[in-house]
């Protein structure tokens, strides 16, 4: 009884969450901002202005993989710091009017500066979260990413809008700098095992992913690629359905819905296991994908929003969990960025696989498709995880420990 009241919200932990709130707020604010700039400035094409934008994700699945193998040869806490650096660096780089080339080129060292400050909050993160709050922890610390994904988007729109972009870049780096100069003042614990040289000898997959997380990995994958249809296509979805308007909350509603679950999702999985969170998850957004695909009013589209945000919100810091807990301590670094690796890529290459489908099937039957796919994963998941936790639970429930 006397762990399980171990304290959560720590000065620790606030700084760590409000540091992936900053650098995910930037990554927000630019991905709806940065689109329109390359065209207005730069004369970019828009194949070149759909590159500017995407190769940041590039960037970042290249620093997660990369930083996921060296974090703990650096130090957890001196990567971080090295990462909003760099991060804030190349936000002031935007300020340099070299071209097309150079824009992307900075735009891919952005990303990887983001994959590696962003990996190593999570595994700071998943370090200082007490064992027995674990899934709860997490959950906490992804709703500042949710939050940032609400925010930020409104932000950068209504900016650009009333301001110009040179407004929004600084905006960007005094982000960035608030962000660095919180980071000085969190205390990372030292780990108990030491396996530095065994992380960096050698060029094994496992050197670079945790065997342990990609089953895991795996069904983030698939249900970041669903849910990838709806971050990119909303918009163009709510022109078609003459519902533009409405559109604009609806990520403010997929935002409350996670932010006002997750404290309770969080410490259900912990107390009962994941499969008690993850499979009604997967019902409730294969039903919010199949909602939107009929969605003719406000209220329709918004209460695909709200349980969009009930499922995809809540498995998405779920699968954390799970990836961290089925690490041993010294690789957490690792297993986070497996599950960002697969996060990233789903929500990166989904639009632009997505985007050869729709002409084909439109947005309303691309959507009921995309819910039968969530249906599916489903299935998938308990072969890759479901049944083994469902024995595990079973074990814990026979010796009374849970």
């Amino acid at each position: 009884m006397q762990q399980s009241k171990q304290k959560l919200w720590t000065k620790d932990f606030i700084i760590v969450s409000s540091v992936n709130f900053f650098i995910t707020l930037i990554f927000y604010l630019l991905m709806v901002t940065i689109g329109v700039y390359a065209v207005k400035e730069y004369g970019a094409t828009t194949s070149q202005a759909g590159l500017i934008t995407g190769i940041f994700i590039i960037g970042s699945l290249i620093g997660r993989l990369m930083i996921g193998r060296f974090i703990n040869a650096i130090g957890r806490k001196k990567t971080l710091i090295i990462g909003l650096v760099l991060f804030t660096l190349a936000s002031i780089l935007y300020f340099v009017d070299l071209g097309v080339p150079f824009l992307l080129f900075n735009r891919l060292i952005h990303g990887f500066t983001m994959g590696m400050a962003g990996t190593a909050s999570g595994t700071i993160v998943a370090q200082i979260i007490p064992v027995t709050r674990k899934a709860e922890g997490i959950g906490y610390f992804s709703m500042s990413a949710t939050l940032a994904t609400a925010i930020g988007p409104f932000i950068g729109l209504s900016l650009s809008q009333h301001s110009s972009f040179q407004v929004i870049l600084g905006f960007c780096v005094v982000l960035g700098i608030i962000a660095f100069i919180t980071s000085l003042f969190v205390y990372v614990p030292k780990l108990q095992t030491s396996t530095k040289g065994s992380e960096v000898k050698g060029f094994k997959l496992s050197s670079f992913i945790e065997p342990n997380a990609v089953p895991i990995a795996i069904i983030t994958l698939l249900v970041a690629f669903c849910y990838s249809s709806v971050l990119s296509y909303i918009n163009f979805y709510a022109i078609e359905i003459n519902l533009v308007s409405t559109a604009s909350f609806f990520f403010l509603v997929y935002a409350v819905a996670v932010l006002v679950s997750r404290p309770f999702t969080g410490r259900l999985m912990d107390s009962k296991g994941s499969n008690y969170i993850m499979y009604p998850s997967f019902i409730i957004f294969a039903g919010g994908m199949l909602l939107l695909s009929t969605a003719t009013t406000s209220f329709t589209l918004l209460l695909a929003g709200i349980l969009i945000g009930l499922g995809f919100g809540n498995m998405q810091s779920s699968t954390q969990a799970i990836a961290v807990k089925l690490t041993p301590p010294h690789r957490m670094g690792l297993a986070t960025s497996t599950f960002f690796i697969a996060l990233d890529a789903g929500l990166g290459f989904g639009p632009y696989a997505l985007g050869f489908i729709i002409p084909k099937t439109g947005y309303s039957n691309l959507y009921i498709i995309l819910g039968i796919v969530v249906l599916v994963t489903a299935v998938l998941y308990y072969f890759l995880h479901g049944k083994k936790e469902r024995a595990t639970m079973a074990e814990l429930k026979k010796s009374g420990l849970a």
